[in-house]
């Protein structure tokens, strides 16, 4: 396996100002389907409203650095996920392996995950730590299989996975729109971004797991507080969610791909349709949750988010660049661009113990222009 740690070097990013409105597709190319008949299903969960947080002293951040290249040479890093003991893992969707970075630089093959077929958009996904691990030793692992994307999860002790145990089997794949990030919540409850697969009434259909936002249980269970008794779902309408992170007041966020007019962040709402097929991007009917912010493809093609100190963080593919977007009450404020063309497509990025950013570029995902050395993951700093 080709890989190796970079020496750190320090760049200054440039900073583009303004507020953008706008969209994208799937992960950076044109995927135009004809539109289905769609119905809307019935019965519709009521979402609850959101509840305005209690307003808080913040410093935005001027300036996001590269500090150095934490390790180089990856095959399209994915899900990106932290130990208590400091140690990273990464997941390469293409070759299904999880590699381990250290605190101290060092890397090393944490393992393979077995069952992982890539294929399109499809592969070894996200990944997540248990908030017990300290305990239970967990790692949970997205990705698509033979038949489905399921979520499974895995003994690591350091030095190997055991048996993966599946959770979660059934989510639609396809060669696009799979989905695959994951976060535990405050709750300590699994959730969990999937895509419609290519197949846009999905989304609206309540029977299916495609097109939503999963909350399982660290076993896999229905919790019984969901919005629809009995169901994982905790929120519908979507068509490619990618990213999810929750902000100081546990409330989630969520980015997604649209199709050729408008991608989106969204405050997502328990129990909430937020559109998809029926609508993209903004909107005033009351049957939808409408985005916080929308941006066009050219600028977007978001994948992972993160949240410091209730500032987002999202990473752009077709866009290449690392979107910077406050949260102010209900809704965001001013978004401003850092590194765009710099770095090329931008996949994932992280909080890391220490405060920084981890950001891991996706050049080698087919649709880049991949450079010397990438894959990467970076190490961002925030001033």
């Amino acid at each position: 396996m080709r890989r190796r740690v970079w020496a750190a070097t320090c760049v200054t990013a440039a900073v583009i100002g303004g507020t953008l409105l706008a969209c994208t597709d799937t992960e950076g190319g044109a995927v135009d389907v004809p539109s289905p008949s769609i119905t809307s299903p019935s019965p519709t969960p009521t979402p609850t409203p959101t509840p305005t947080p209690t307003p808080t002293q913040r410093v935005v951040p001027q300036s996001v650095t590269v500090a150095g290249t934490v390790v180089g040479e990856l095959e399209v890093p994915w899900g990106l996920t932290f130990l208590p003991d400091g140690t990273a893992l990464v997941a390469e969707r293409d070759s299904g392996t999880v590699v381990a970075v250290r605190p101290d630089g060092g890397t090393s093959v944490a393992g393979v995950v077995p069952g992982v077929q890539a294929s399109g958009e499809g592969g070894l996904l996200g990944l997540a730590t248990s908030p017990s691990f300290g305990t239970d030793r967990f790692l949970y692992a997205y990705f698509t299989g033979g038949s489905d994307n399921r979520v499974v999860r895995m003994t690591f002790d350091g030095n190997g996975f055991g048996e993966p145990e599946p959770i979660l089997t059934g989510i639609p794949k396809g060669g696009i729109h799979n989905g695959g990030r994951m976060a535990f919540g405050p709750d300590g409850m699994l959730y969990i971004g999937t895509g419609e697969a290519g197949d846009r009434p999905l989304s609206q259909d309540l029977d299916s797991l495609g097109g939503k936002i999963l909350r399982v249980t660290p076993d896999g269970g229905v919790p019984p507080d969901n919005p629809i008794a009995g169901s994982l779902i905790w929120s519908y309408g979507h068509r490619n969610v990618q990213g999810l992170a929750f902000d100081s007041q546990g409330r989630l966020w969520a980015s997604e791909f649209g199709q050729n007019t408008f991608d989106e962040l969204n405050l997502v709402q328990r129990g909430g349709n937020h559109g998809w097929p029926l609508v993209e991007g903004p909107s005033t009917d009351p049957r939808f949750v409408a985005p916080a912010e929308s941006w066009p493809t050219s600028e977007a093609s978001p994948s992972g988010i993160a949240i410091v100190d209730d500032v987002v963080y999202m990473a752009a593919l077709r866009g290449q660049r690392l979107w910077q977007i406050p949260i102010e009450g209900n809704g965001v404020g001013p978004a401003r661009a850092f590194f765009t063309g710099e770095l090329g497509r931008l996949r994932t990025v992280e909080p890391a113990p220490d405060g920084s950013l981890w950001l891991a570029t996706s050049n080698r995902d087919g649709r880049g222009d991949p450079r010397e050395g990438d894959d990467v993951v970076l190490r961002l700093t925030l001033a």
